[in-house]
């Protein structure tokens, strides 16, 4: 990938986030309890939306139904969004983790051997600090109790 491909691609995720100046961050709590909608709601929603723009007198005086129409147009704009970048998402992490797994593969076999080479020309520093992956911890002996 050239840097001027990653910059603009960067650029492109900028634009978009700036395009969408309103979008929310909730907390896992926030996330948790909220009501879903599901694919099983949809029609539901759909249909209590159409039914709200006749201006029916059983609704609440502070029950905005221009305002639940427009919450279903900005539900319609952003689920594609959602759904390409989803897959972006997807495909962005399988190549990471490719890539991450061809990039670790590559340095076990560096160094194996580098261990086999021996003397590493003064390089005994770094390999001790490669060597550090493989250390294992140990557990901290176990104290008996007084009795």
């Amino acid at each position: 990938m050239s840097e001027a491909d990653r910059q603009a691609v960067l650029d492109a995720l900028n634009t978009i986030t700036t395009k969408l100046p309103f979008l929310v961050d909730l907390t896992p709590e926030e996330r948790q309890e909220l009501p879903k909608m599901g694919d099983k709601s949809v029609a539901f929603v759909r249909k209590s939306v159409e039914m709200a723009q006749d201006g029916s007198d059983y609704l609440p005086g502070a029950f905005d139904a221009a305002e639940f129409k427009s919450d279903l147009a900005l539900y319609d704009a952003l689920l594609p969004m959602l759904q390409k970048t989803s897959k972006l998402q997807e495909l962005l992490d399988d190549t990471l983790l490719l890539i991450g797994s061809d990039l670790y593969v590559a340095a076990l076999v560096h160094y194996a051997a580098a261990k086999r080479f021996g003397d590493t020309g003064g390089l005994d520093g770094l390999m001790g600090e490669l060597g550090k992956r493989f250390t294992r911890k140990t557990a901290d002996p176990v104290t008996p109790p007084i009795p």
